[in-house]
């Protein structure tokens, strides 16, 4: 979300300025935004998704501040409040509040979070500007559009929403769009809760996380996070002895990290599936080919679960991955010449862990299968934390189920574990009861396109998406 053109050092200041709460309006409640309302304010919500595209908010550097600004002016416009705080030179988080009572109450708050920060782009590989929000075909384009400013968007229109509706809450609602989630450093939301908690505490949070299945042209299943594997980077280093290359030595670095790489690109690290993800199979069997459906089934059979999740995974990559650790390379850096044998080679590796396991076992792991004394492994600082699943008992979860089968018919709602990582990690560390939607309609190619080139949000999916979101959101805010 990068907003070059936006927001002078006066104006800033002003929003820094600015208390945090709003009280929700006296008037008598509207009823419920009906289905022209609501396709009228996610038309509204999608030039807000272009706009944020086009503020560069890659990570690094961030630069979410502009973006924060935008958002800040928004819900200016709405007659709400809001706080932008500078969390770090250049790099913004916005806060702001519908009051339920007097004072602010975190016993029961809900908090809607999305994320300004986007990851890097190789613009010439893209067919439009990644940064131009540019829309065409049916589908708003940009870095972004799904990870996260089509939830960031949608999350605003919701709040909005609630804000104009006039509804008497029975809870507090804050709106929360934070900074640096995809790099997790001195500007992310650990660096929030440890410093603005009193600001932002809740009981309970929506989030990005989820999936919403399609099959065809048919919504299979809603998946809500309850749960995600916890995030690691790790650099496997390969040693040798530099020289000149017309002599080669058997200590080669580069060829010891190619053995080694290989080996565990091979790497089937034992399947171990929790409760969320043995019920999310249960229920997702029920609806899939019986081929599919058998080895769905036998996860829960010890005696055929590694066999399940290669088969589970030849269909879909996803399904492995929830059900096992994943180790992947993702950088590769050795040699500095075309004819001299380098001393040092490395790589990096993405390690996604599921809960509850830990790095040190991993690593030993790893050393064990690459078993070469040339090849060493350094963990990176900042690296994720298992946190507790949110309960799968509380209003707000069995409100998403009966949401998204009303606004979906027929489809499923499943908890889920997400095999990404998101700031709800550190929230659920807080006792808050976080839950991830990713509130769109996606087919699996546009999914695929996250993090990836060309990615696209459909403008259908996205006013799917904001109407579910709010009928969500403001059944659980309204009082009754």
């Amino acid at each position: 979300m990068r907003l070059r053109h936006v927001k002078r050092l006066g104006v800033w200041a002003m929003l820094l300025a600015v208390p945090l709460c709003l009280r929700a309006q006296a008037p008598p409640a509207t009823p419920p935004a009906g289905n022209a309302e609501l396709d009228s304010l996610a038309t509204q919500a999608a030039g807000w998704l272009a706009d944020l595209i086009r503020i560069n908010t890659t990570n690094p550097p961030g630069n979410e501040l502009a973006a924060a600004n935008y958002i800040a002016v928004v819900l200016q416009k709405e007659g709400i409040t809001p706080e932008v705080i500078e969390v770090a030179p250049g790099r913004g988080i916005v806060i702001a509040r519908l009051q339920s009572g007097s004072m602010p109450d975190p016993s029961k708050a809900l908090m809607l979070v999305g994320h300004l920060d986007v990851v890097g782009v190789e613009a010439s590989k893209w067919s439009v500007d990644p940064f131009g929000g540019v829309t065409k075909d049916g589908y708003i384009y940009g870095r972004g559009a799904i990870d996260d400013k089509g939830m960031l968007a949608a999350n605003l229109a919701a709040f909005i929403e609630l804000k104009r509706s006039g509804a008497r809450l029975n809870r507090d609602v804050v709106f929360l769009a934070t900074a640096d989630e995809e790099e997790g450093g001195d500007a992310s939301i650990k660096q929030v809760i440890s410093k603005y908690w009193n600001k932002i505490a809740c009981a309970y949070a929506i989030n990005e996380g989820g999936i919403i299945s399609v099959d065809g042209n048919k919504v299979q299943y809603v998946g809500v996070q309850a749960s995600e594997k916890v995030p690691y980077n790790v650099t496997m280093i390969a040693d040798g002895t530099a020289g000149h290359a017309s002599i080669p030595l058997s200590d080669n670095a580069i060829m010891h990290l190619a053995a080694a790489l290989t080996k565990i690109g091979a790497y089937d690290p034992p399947a171990a599936p929790d409760t969320i993800v043995l019920r999310y199979f249960d229920a997702l069997a029920r609806m899939e080919d019986e081929d599919t459906a058998k080895w769905m089934r036998a996860i829960e059979q010890p005696e055929r679960l590694q066999l399940a999740v290669r088969h589970l995974g030849d269909t879909n990559p996803m399904w492995s991955a929830m059900l096992q650790d994943t180790v992947t390379a993702t950088m590769v850096q050795g040699g500095f010449r075309g004819n001299v044998t380098p001393s040092e080679a490395s790589a990096n590796l993405n390690v996604r862990l599921l809960p509850g396991e830990t790095i040190q076992d991993t690593l030993t792991q790893l050393t064990k299968l690459v078993a070469d004394p040339q090849i060493r492994f350094e963990l990176a600082p900042d690296g994720g934390e298992n946190a507790p699943p949110s309960s799968l008992d509380t209003p707000l979860y069995q409100l998403i189920e009966r949401d998204g089968q009303q606004d979906f018919p027929g489809a499923a709602v499943l908890p889920f574990l997400s095999t990404g990582a998101t700031d709800s990690a550190q929230l659920r560390l807080h006792n808050v009861q976080a839950y991830g939607l990713l509130p769109f309609p996606l087919s699996q190619e546009d999914q695929l396109r996250m993090h990836g080139t060309d990615e696209r949000m459909p403008i259908a999916s996205f006013h799917q998406g904001v109407a579910f979101l709010y009928h969500v959101v403001s059944e659980f805010a309204r009082a009754q």
